[in-house]
């Protein structure tokens, strides 16, 4: 499976952008999806999971009530709503996959084993 992310772009402090990641092919609805960001000079973080088991959605503390992550099994696709965005929202974001994932380590970079390319987002002040 090959993740492909999309949707980025520069936008103004307090705007939305709608990131969506497609995969090559028909995923299992079972598999664990995520949003990581990375921006210049920083480690790559989490922001957002949705459980293929389940449904249930995890933010990081600062995106909470901000951002929304979703997930259409039928078009295998995940996307990232990111609403008032902020300029320390800059960043490359990353969608991954992962399966078997553990609650206590869905926030790590290292439970996806499946990563697409990354897609820029700028917010400007």
């Amino acid at each position: 499976v090959q993740l492909q992310a999309c949707g980025g772009g520069l936008v103004q402090t307090g705007g939305s952008l709608r990131l969506s990641c497609a995969a090559s092919e028909r995923t299992s609805s079972t598999l664990d999806m995520a949003w990581f960001r990375q921006a210049p000079g920083k480690e790559r973080e989490f922001v957002a999971a949705t459980r293929g088991r389940g449904g249930h959605t995890y933010y990081t503390d600062s995106v909470q009530g901000r951002f929304r992550i979703s997930r259409l099994n039928a078009k295998n696709t995940v996307d990232l709503q990111m609403n008032n965005l902020k300029p320390e929202d800059t960043a490359v974001y990353y969608c991954a996959a992962g399966s078997g994932i553990i609650l206590s380590s869905i926030r790590s970079t290292y439970s996806y084993g499946t990563w697409g390319q990354g897609t820029q987002v700028t917010v400007s002040s």
